[in-house]
């Protein structure tokens, strides 16, 4: 029998799933290229259809993702709200209709303004003094070179093995505070804050990493880092005993609109809690309250799946990562055991916006920003040609054969997109009317997420030990908190995720990481210096494709790299 040359590429990535010992989510098995498509353009809604034992969610009549074949829009990452740039500057551009509508890029550009630029009221505790000081160029923040260099883009999060908050500390630690008489932002002391009653930073944290080592099946070799947090100089006291931290690198904020405005109904149809298909892989949605109305909402932002909308994701950014409350979080980032941080906050300058440090306007200009990013376009293609790079194609089919596919889903289409629920801005009021934003409307996207949790495996023990690592009594001041993990775990809960769990992050952008910011690193905490190193880090839910890559030959890996660098 012969074959057309797209049936022999489909026998071989099939083959491949088999090879792998996981085959993608999927209701039926369609190897003749057949659809079963159920159309629903007056309600807009998007069902769900299998293509070469890959269930992707279509409407309007779309056609489904193709294993073996490319979609004629794939290198537009972001439909319409895809940027062309791709330099140093490629995380920080506007959709192009936002660009072309002067009131909008009005709004745009306040926002970013806004969102590099300090604040009055900020503080007490703090861990940058601005947006963009987190998320570098608009991309990932980046751990710091030294034990001896404070954390600016990165910080730990603190609570309980139950996801309860610290009841001294809250559920983030700032390791900068703000003192009377003393300009810039003050590291910490131990029982400074005790001892003198004023608000030093929390603590210092610092990681340092252990090198592990490992094979591929040709033979090559490779190293990765296994990071280890230490926390010493606690200015308000001692920790609970059941202590646990969670270190998060700043992620990139480009594409969070597009993300925001995917149905709901369309990331719960990649969700399997239950393993039903039993491919190992069971992502799960998870939910949490809207700050104005109170409702029930799907969570898609934090690495953890905890925040539902951009708004609720910077604001709270603003008050715990800055301590620049608003309306959306108006208290300071104070607990009620921090008497010295409660005193300061009273010593600063009088709110001028209804009692918080950030006014509505500035608040729903920067949501703007965040939500109108563009996305860049992907690399490796020739539009005057219509061609892919050979290599590129070549790592897409290795993707999809080692079943990444199950978790960084590769498309999806974007619906409404409602204007900010603070109301519609300009540049110098908010009105009661919501617009829609509809450069975000309507989008055929390549994010390659599914916006689910899943659990990556790996669990936590925290110690106390002197500096040169043996045990350590707790009175003694030169006492440093030790956390030491397998895997990817963190073993602290947040929201609905647990101690092993995390979102599945966009992979658009990923080839541009370290143009923008070449100190820039992978993974939740940044222990990943190359892409390479994050597929090895996977665990959990994400081992057989982890093991799929081992597996592969150098050609293979080359090839899957190239891919993943074209995104």
């Amino acid at each position: 029998m012969k074959h057309t040359f797209n049936q022999i590429i489909l026998i071989t990535v099939l083959s491949a799933l088999t090879a792998c010992g996981g085959g993608s989510k999927s209701t039926t098995s369609n190897t003749t290229g057949n659809t079963n498509t159920d159309k629903n353009t007056d309600k807009g809604e998007q069902t769900s259809t299998t293509n070469h034992a890959f269930k992707v969610q279509v409407d309007d009549g779309l056609m489904p993702l193709l294993i073996d074949k490319v979609d004629e829009s794939e290198h537009l990452s972001a439909g319409e709200a895809t940027t062309h740039i791709i330099d140093r500057n490629a995380f920080s551009q506007a959709a192009q209709k936002i660009i072309d509508t002067p009131q909008l890029d009005a709004v745009f550009k306040a926002g970013d303004f806004t969102f590099r630029s300090n604040h009055d009221g900020q503080g007490p505790l703090f861990n940058n003094t601005s947006c963009q000081g987190c998320h570098i160029k608009d991309g990932r923040g980046q751990v710091p070179a030294s034990s001896n260099e404070a954390m600016t883009s990165m910080f730990l999060r603190v609570g309980d093995s139950l996801g309860n908050a610290e009841p001294t500390y809250g559920d983030q630690l700032q390791v900068f505070g703000t003192i009377e008489g003393q300009a810039g932002g003050v590291l910490a002391k131990y029982r400074g804050a005790l001892d003198e009653g004023q608000a030093y930073g929390e603590a210092y944290t610092w990681v340092e990493y252990e090198t592990i080592t490992g094979q591929f099946s040709d033979g090559e070799s490779y190293s990765l880092r296994k990071p280890i947090y230490k926390i010493k100089d606690l200015a308000y006291g001692a920790f609970i005993d059941d202590v646990q931290f969670s270190a998060r690198v700043t992620p990139h904020v480009y594409g969070s609109g597009l993300l925001e405005s995917i149905p709901e109904q369309s990331i719960l149809a990649y969700a399997d809690p239950a393993d039903s298909d039993k491919d190992g892989v069971s992502g799960r949605a998870a939910y949490t309250t809207h700050p104005i109305t109170g409702e029930r909402q799907l969570a898609r932002f934090g690495q953890k799946a905890v925040t539902g909308s951009v708004l609720q994701q910077i604001a709270g950014a603003y008050r715990g990562d800055m301590g620049v409350t608003n309306s959306i979080n108006p208290d300071e980032p104070c607990t009620s055991l921090q008497i010295a941080c409660s005193e300061q906050a009273k010593r600063e300058n009088d709110k001028h916006h209804d009692g918080v440090d950030l006014n509505n306007i500035d608040l729903a200009q920067v949501e703007f920003y965040n939500r109108t990013l563009a996305v860049p376009v992907r690399r490796g293609y020739d539009a005057s040609t219509d061609v892919w790079q050979a290599e590129v194609l070549a790592g897409r089919a290795q993707f999809f054969a080692a079943n990444c596919h199950s978790c960084h889903i590769p498309r999806h289409k974007t619906g409404s997109a409602p204007g900010s629920a603070l109301g519609d801005v300009d540049l110098v009021s908010i009105k009661d009317s919501r617009t829609n934003i509809t450069a975000l409307e309507q989008q055929i996207i390549y994010p390659y997420t599914d916006l689910l949790l899943h659990d990556m495996g790996g669990a936590c023990i925290v110690t106390r030990e002197s500096v040169d690592a043996q045990s350590c009594d707790e009175s003694e001041q030169q006492c440093v908190y030790v956390q030491r993990c397998d895997g990817l775990a963190d073993g602290r809960p947040e929201g609905e995720a647990s101690g092993s769990e995390w979102k599945t992050p966009a992979l658009w952008g990923l080839g541009l990481v370290q143009t923008v910011n070449p100190k820039a690193t992978f993974l939740h905490d940044g222990r990943a210096r190359t892409i390479e190193e994050a597929i090895l880090w996977h665990g959990g839910e994400g081992r057989a494709a982890q093991q799929a890559y081992i597996n592969m030959d150098k050609s293979q890996r080359s090839a899957l790299l190239a891919f993943l660098g074209s995104l």
